[in-house]
């Protein structure tokens, strides 16, 4: 491999290299040979080619010395190695299979390592794009990612939603900036013949969750004439969605007013703002209140953030999954239909589907899995890291013992 002038070397310690050469893509510190190349001399975001312990390069990538998942390997490909080239040639390829997938341009871009761009998330939105760098050695390319969507999308505005927690695991400052253009406060996204409005500037994430549209997509069969509960329902991409598609009543809580007030004006949009209503409070507190009360749905749809988030969370965030379904399953009717999901990357997905048959047990049910979903295509999994395949999604039908 030619090294490019401004590449530093990154050797791994004896036979760390087998996992690299298996297809994963992380390197981490205690695989470092350190006496050959000692991290605390190189930059965070540093390009780096990965070298195994005898001296042969595995490929480029980059490095942040001050974190345990300190480097990641970007490209194999000598004549490609990491840099603007690369980025847009990679912007390409991930720009095809989205044209394959979707007529209309609303969908996740690029999904980090899944499209071999470790440290980047793009959601386009029409003529914006909406990205995030996630990674010192991403962030340092924040002008190629620039120059590369404009070669390949030529977008009226670009803007960087910087404010992810991983960023400050990196170093990096928290940040909301236009890259280019102007953005609205709010933009329209298309999906499935209906449109909901979100604000890409102040709403969660990038704005909208393009990774559970094939799984809202699940929910069109269940719903007609049914009551539904959506709870974490944000701006009732869930919700919304089952009063289009002839829920006779549909309840959204979320714990954001704002969020609520665009889920009216969404429902308004779509022609169903008479079959939607909204309470504001935390989703446990209403869940309770709802149960006291003895209000029954048909279909209750809990979408909640992540509660595992590391791996010390795991005790705390599956008692915390396991109870929000357990009072979910409380306020269903006797044959009802639980939508479950989980983007907590840690949680396997049979360990959600236990989750929900011991809740159904605690309250003498019997539970039956319909369909399990994850993220959508526009989300793609690498083999190697199990972590990119992150979101599940079962639909269980609850029934008396």
């Amino acid at each position: 491999m030619t090294i490019p002038a401004d590449f530093v070397p990154l050797r791994l310690r004896k036979n760390e290299e087998r996992r690299l050469r298996a297809g994963h893509l992380w390197v981490y510190s205690n695989e470092v040979d350190i006496a050959a190349t000692p991290l605390r001399d190189l930059s965070p975001g540093q390009p780096v080619v990965i070298e195994a312990s005898n001296g042969k390069a595995l490929g480029t990538g980059y490095v942040n010395p001050h974190v345990l998942l300190c480097a990641r390997l970007v490209s194999r490909d000598p004549e490609q190695p990491f840099g603007p080239a690369l980025v847009e040639q990679r912007l390409r390829t991930a720009l095809s299979l989205r044209e394959r997938l979707y007529s209309q341009p609303f969908y996740r871009l690029v999904y980090g390592e899944g499209d071999g761009l470790p440290g980047l998330i793009v959601d386009r939105y029409g003529d914006l794009c909406v990205a995030q760098l996630t990674t010192a050695g991403m962030d340092r390319q924040r002008e190629a990612v620039l120059a590369a969507l404009r070669s390949v999308l030529n977008p009226a505005a670009v803007l960087w939603r910087n404010d992810s927690p991983m960023r400050e695991l990196e170093g990096l400052a928290r940040e909301v900036v236009v890259a280019a253009g102007s953005v609205p406060e709010t933009v329209t996204v298309a999906e499935d013949g209906l449109c909901f409005q979100v604000a890409p500037l102040s709403g969660q994430k990038t704005g909208w969750f393009y990774d559970q549209r094939d799984n809202r997509a699940r929910l069109d069969r269940y719903v007609a004439g049914r009551r539904v509960l959506d709870v974490f329902s944000y701006v009732g991409a869930w919700g919304v969605r089952a009063a289009a598609r002839g829920a006779r009543e549909v309840l959204c809580v979320d714990a954001s007013a704002p969020a609520l007030a665009q889920v009216m004006v969404n429902a308004t949009l779509n022609g169903v703002g008479e079959r939607v209503q909204t309470r504001q409070g935390d989703a446990f507190e209403v869940l309770k209140a709802l149960r006291e009360a003895r209000e029954r749905f048909d279909v209750v749809i809990v979408d909640p953030p992540a509660f595992i988030k590391r791996r010390k969370d795991m005790r705390e965030g599956s008692l915390a999954y396991r109870r929000l379904n357990e009072m979910a399953m409380q306020v269903l009717a006797r044959d009802g239909l639980l939508v479950s999901c989980s983007c907590s990357q840690l949680l396997p997905r049979a360990a959600l589907a236990e989750l929900l048959l011991q809740g159904a047990r605690h309250l003498d049910r019997n539970l039956v899995l319909l369909e399990q979903g994850r993220q959508g295509p526009d989300h793609p999994v690498h083999p190697a890291l199990p972590e990119t395949d992150y979101l599940k999604t079962l639909f269980a039908r609850v029934l008396p013992s």
